[in-house]
């Protein structure tokens, strides 16, 4: 496995790294900075008191935690959530609440994860056509249930 480095600023002193909660978990838990209630049927943001510093050709994919969307109806409203090379602002989740009851959040509670992948750089290619292909146009559910 190739390791990359990744710079991270803890704005607040008693929050908890990023962590995996497995040795074989691909994503770290993200933990909340602050106290949020997610009122029913609505979104918030909450505050995970980091920022990274991630090398060029690396995004961080903010995900759900599987957890919460089953037992709460809890999720990330931009699923995944970007975090690009050059943003250095702290790491902000929106959250959904699916739920009819408000979803209070404490103070270090774990609100998502993070997944790192490597992305490639491409040039766009202008033609008046494409290469056929046996879908061709079929979109959603062209292939049945």
């Amino acid at each position: 496995m190739k390791k990359v480095k990744i710079r991270i600023l803890r704005l607040k002193k008693n929050i908890p790294l990023p962590a995996r909660a497995t040795p074989d978990s691909v994503g770290f838990d993200l933990h909340a900075a602050e106290e949020v209630v997610i009122k029913a049927r609505s979104f918030g943001v909450v505050s995970t008191g980091i920022a990274l510093e991630l090398p060029r050709g690396v995004e961080g994919q903010i995900r759900a935690r599987s957890g919460l969307a089953l037992r709460y109806g809890i999720g990330v409203l931009n699923s995944p959530g970007t975090i690009d090379p050059d943003y250095r602002g702290e790491i902000k989740v929106i959250l959904f609440n699916l739920s009819d009851v408000d979803f209070a959040i404490k103070l270090k509670d774990r609100i998502a994860q993070i997944v790192f992948s490597r992305t490639v750089e491409v040039e766009f290619e202008e033609n008046h056509s494409l290469t056929p292909t046996k879908r061709g146009k079929g979109g959603f559910g062209h292939t049945g249930r």
